[in-house]
């Protein structure tokens, strides 16, 4: 069989230079010591909008020497050029720093691309709503997991209490020791807004939970859009359209994200998972090589009882939500 020829891309050409007026091109990369560092707070098709750290807001472009890295929201950045933040001008991002963090959903469990959200956050906020629409659990144990094994911090949010009673949401994620937040109408409680300063935080939830009301109720200068339930399928419509990260008041960010429907854990680590609960942790070194943690042979079921068992159930119950329906209000 003959062998297909490879694919090219621009990296495979050579563009001689004309005569007379070139110079050699160098293998060194100019170091770029005057770069400026920022954050990426939104990205569209391609351009950046980077705040400076002396708070000036570019737009930039990548250059050439990134080369294939990514950028997302949230990454922070070295830019040249023209820095000015001026109309009609924009610099050049010539680095991306390390990553302390980096959350990732793929699109379903089954796929092996995984899709980077956001970079360098420290916590991740599910937000849901008691009622219109009703709780949809897998949703909340999958982002739980991908913050776990990202490293952040999972919070949970829970809107429209006065419509009914969060208690079962409680007593269903209080043995994880998640931080708790209740929102009674559209007022934000105090204690949240502490949890949220000088963090960066990632909000996700389904359609019609509140996401966008309460972001404008941090960030009033937001002006994000909201919308309603639909009656028929019980299901919001989707206000935010894009990533974007918008500074506190009080220090930190509140990183905004569409309301999404699935949350793919095809590239999550159940080590990682596992890692998150020291006291856990400890006692699963015990388990046989390639444990599930969920099978007769697992250490995690010398656990004892009140408590710790309760906590134990609360992780296997994460744990399962990789191959269950997100979808499902009961999974």
């Amino acid at each position: 069989m003959a062998r297909r020829p490879r694919e090219l891309d621009e990296d495979d050409v050579r563009v001689r230079p004309g005569r007379g007026n070139s110079r050699p091109r160098s293998k060194d990369r100019p170091e770029h010591l005057d770069a400026r560092p920022g954050t990426v707070i939104a990205v569209d098709r391609g351009r950046f909008t980077i705040e400076l750290d002396d708070l000036v807001p570019i737009y930039a472009v990548k250059a050439r020497e990134i080369g294939r890295k990514g950028i997302v929201v949230g990454d922070r950045v070295d830019v040249v050029g023209d820095v000015s933040g001026t109309t009609d001008t924009q610099g050049r991002v010539v680095r991306r720093q390390e990553r302390s963090s980096t959350l990732r959903r793929t699109a379903d469990d089954s796929d092996p691309v995984e899709r980077v959200i956001v970079a360098n956050a420290t916590q991740l906020a599910v937000v849901t709503a008691v009622a219109n629409p009703e709780p949809r659990t897998g949703l909340i144990d999958r982002a739980f997991v991908a913050a776990y094994d990202a490293g952040i911090t999972p919070v949970l949010i829970v809107t429209k209490t006065d419509l009914a009673s969060p208690d079962d949401l409680v007593s269903l994620y209080g043995p994880l020791g998640v931080p708790m937040h209740l929102i009674r109408g559209k007022a934000v409680p105090d204690g949240l807004r502490a949890a949220l300063a000088d963090e960066a935080t990632v909000l996700v939830g389904h359609s019609g939970v509140g996401k966008s009301t309460l972001v404008n109720n941090l960030v009033p200068s937001a002006h994000r859009s909201t919308g309603v339930v639909n009656d028929v399928t019980g299901r919001g419509r989707h206000t935010s359209t894009s990533v974007e990260a918008l500074p506190l008041d009080g220090g930190g960010w509140i990183i905004d994200t569409p309301g999404i429907r699935s949350f793919g854990l095809a590239h999550v680590d159940l080590d990682r998972v596992i890692d998150a609960f020291p006291d856990l942790d400890a006692l699963a070194e015990g388990c046989p090589r390639g444990c599930t943690h969920d099978e007769p042979e697992c250490a995690l079921n010398q656990a004892g009882v009140g408590d710790e068992a309760a906590r134990v159930e609360s992780l296997r119950r994460l744990l399962r939500s990789r191959g269950a329906d997100e979808g499902d209000p009961s999974s």
